[in-house]
């Protein structure tokens, strides 16, 4: 009696060890296929929303992925549970590289826009002038100021600028140009315009010697 006690103690601690077992099993095969959903379900995530969210898509992905690497040492047989744990790694690693590049691409042409317009405050005044280079807001009264200050700015930092600068600083001029055709069709003052134009003529050189500059050294860069 005893001994039949015994074995069924025995197959009865058996039994409920390998429950707990199927257990951990169980519960390991749920948290890899949480990860393997999660990696999926971002690719029906906008790219906007993806990006505009990355920290935090990427916060869940490290804790997923965590849990679900640990999982595996729970599961008797986890080569298959391995294989969609590598294929989920491998698209993961693939959005992760496109969107983060896409990421690195806007904030250099935000910083890039930003730099733009700080460099329009410095030689307009600060807001006068946005990325449409409008100069609706220039009349006969403040041209004359308007070119004193962009002449005066121009030549303060001219060996700041790059080529690049200098060129979004020629569309400026231009475009400063053309609105001074409309003021003087306005009632611009004789004064006023024979003034401009001494403005211009000392702009004129500054401009093509500086431009010529700033290239010929970004050409040396480029060598070294």
């Amino acid at each position: 009696m005893k001994s039949t006690k015994m074995v069924l103690g025995i197959a009865v601690v058996a039994l409920g060890f390998a429950s707990c077992k199927d257990e951990k099993t169980e519960q390991a095969e749920k948290i890899v296929d949480s990860y393997v959903m999660y990696v999926d379900s971002l690719g029906n995530v906008s790219s906007e929303d993806a990006k505009a969210n990355w920290r935090g898509i990427e916060a869940t992905y490290q804790l997923k992925s965590g849990d679900a690497k640990a999982a595996l040492g729970n599961m008797k047989d986890n080569a298959e549970a391995q294989k969609y744990l590598d294929e989920a790694n491998a698209k993961y690693e693939a959005l992760k590289a496109k969107y983060e590049a896409e990421i690195e691409a806007q904030d250099k042409a935000a910083a890039a826009a930003n730099s733009k317009q700080q460099m329009r405050n410095a030689l307009f005044g600060e807001g006068k002038v946005g990325e449409d280079m409008s100069f609706a807001w220039v009349d006969k009264d403040n041209i004359l100021s308007v070119y004193q200050q962009f002449v005066d700015a121009v030549e303060t930092n001219k060996d700041k600028y790059s080529r690049e600068d200098w060129d979004e600083i020629k569309l400026m001029y231009e475009a400063l140009d053309s609105r001074k055709n409309t003021v003087e069709k306005e009632g611009l003052s004789v004064d006023a315009n024979r003034k401009i134009s001494g403005l211009k003529l000392k702009f004129a050189p500054i401009y093509t010697l500086n431009r010529m500059g700033a290239k010929s050294g970004e050409m040396k860069k480029a060598k070294e």
